[in-house]
């Protein structure tokens, strides 16, 4: 009995050194491209890009059309849920109460373009995404006002920024909820020839963020929140300047710290795995994830 309590100490020392867990340096994010009403043709070649440019930071891209992926489970594995021109109802009843968990778990939110459009009578996903669309100007050259330069989404970009792009027009305004309004438009820049119905605030709002996601109910875990309504031409998704704008949205919702690839006490996310090491130092590594090919789309 006297060499078992030892023998047993050593082992848990060694278990303790040795074997550790390690959690996910790569974050992953399902990019959902479901359309119900007007469909862009700007959507592959923007999923081509996220996909491609995902390693500068430190992420995995999943892309779906299939509402069916919307379930707890699925859902439990990603860092972030990615909304890129969708439209419509596009998700089942089902569907929204996955996605409507998976926001109060601590899970983080993207919404780019039309995603704005999208289950407009959802509470949970239009307030996650700030606020819902009512309709644009006509496609044309138009300034935006960079209003907040240190943000990781817009740090990159000039105070004044000409795109051509379609200017929208929203239902309310984004900060009356908490949201940062960090792009805005110059109404002085472009032309627009229908009637404003509603009151989306001054300066107009075209791209913001929440620090903690407005759809979250009473007790839930907020994650963070982005969302830009640029992004409406094949052309804009080869622009450096933009595609660094949503790389770095994306990379600071997902640095919120409340998703498994950054925090081992989360719910949701990239799940840590258990690796064996010669040191006691661990070195960071993945979860096996389902590759992009994997994923119905």
């Amino acid at each position: 009995m006297e060499f078992i309590i030892p023998l047993l100490l050593y082992c848990s020392v060694f278990v303790a050194l040795f074997v550790t867990p390690v959690y996910a340096a790569t974050a992953r994010v399902l990019i959902y491209t479901a359309t119900e009403r007007f469909r862009h043709e700007s959507i592959p070649i923007a999923v081509d890009v996220l996909k491609g440019r995902g390693e500068s930071i430190d992420t995995e891209f999943d892309a779906t059309e299939d509402a069916s992926q919307f379930t707890d489970d699925n859902l439990s594995g990603y860092d972030a849920l990615l909304f890129l021109s969708t439209t419509g109802e596009v998700l089942s009843s089902a569907g929204k109460a996955a996605f409507s968990k998976y926001i109060n778990q601590g899970g983080n939110f993207v919404g780019i373009h039309s995603a704005s459009d999208s289950l407009r009578n959802t509470t949970s996903y239009t307030r996650e995404l700030g606020s819902i669309f009512d309709y644009h100007a006509d496609l044309q050259n138009f300034t935006v006002d960079v209003i907040d330069r240190t943000h990781p989404s817009t740090n990159m970009l000039p105070e004044r920024w000409n795109v051509r792009d379609e200017v929208y027009m929203f239902e309310s305004d984004p900060r009356s909820i908490g949201a940062t309004v960090v792009l805005a438009a110059d109404d002085k820049s472009y032309i627009d020839n229908d009637v404003r119905r509603f009151n989306h605030g001054s300066p107009h709002p075209l791209a913001w963020y929440q620090e903690k996601g407005a759809g979250v109910v009473d007790g839930g875990i907020a994650g963070r929140s982005f969302y830009t309504s640029l992004g409406h031409l094949n052309e804009t998704w080869r622009d450096e300047l933009f595609v660094s704008h949503v790389l770095g949205g994306i990379g600071w919702v997902l640095q919120g710290n409340t998703t498994l690839a950054f925090n081992s006490s989360a719910l949701v996310g990239n799940k840590p795995s258990t690796a064996s090491s010669t040191s006691t130092t661990s070195t960071a590594s993945s979860q096996p994830t389902t590759s992009s090919q994997d994923v119905p789309s």
